[in-house]
């Protein structure tokens, strides 16, 4: 069977799709630390506002049904940081364990680097075993773990933070 995985800079067809992936972690996870689901306005505005700071937003797509987004932010405002990102990956339920996640962020990493930028920047909720087995797959190494920073579902959450140099 042929391999139908594109990998491709998210358009505006793909906020509805984008959502719902987002929206799922929001409601039904500690993984991100949003309590809200964001609408498809919000998400619109993050996308250009991130396409306008020049990083990439790119979609996983198999037969045309979007599976997952990665994405990256500046680390932090402030000029001295500007070759900083901090990197985002979320797939569909149904498309985890599959290796579009690898595919996918790896994609998203080429791109930082022809970009010009210098370090990778992961955060990650605890527990996520998944998430950790990906960012040490690709290279990224734990530079920080963050006690009881989160609180959602009733529970504090740790976060770790990861790195690679592109």
């Amino acid at each position: 069977m042929q391999d139908t995985t594109t990998i491709r800079q998210a358009v505006a067809a793909d906020v509805d799709a984008i959502c719902r992936i987002y929206n799922h972690y929001v409601l039904e996870s500690t993984v991100t630390f949003e309590e809200q689901a964001v609408s498809s306005v919000d998400m619109s505005r993050r996308i250009a506002e991130t396409i306008s700071a020049a990083l990439p937003w790119l979609v996983t797509e198999q037969a045309g049904d979007v599976k997952g987004y990665a994405c990256a932010s500046n680390w932090k405002a402030r000029s001295a940081y500007r070759h900083s990102t901090e990197t985002t990956i979320y797939l569909a339920p149904d498309a985890l364990g599959r290796g579009l996640g690898t595919r996918l962020y790896q994609a998203l990493l080429d791109r930082l680097a022809d970009g010009g930028r210098h370090v990778a920047i992961g955060g990650i909720a605890l527990p996520n075993d998944a998430s950790i087995a990906l960012h040490q797959r690709l290279g990224f190494r734990k530079v920080a773990h963050f006690c009881e920073v989160g609180f959602k579902f009733e529970r504090w959450i740790d976060t770790t933070y990861w790195q690679r140099m592109l």
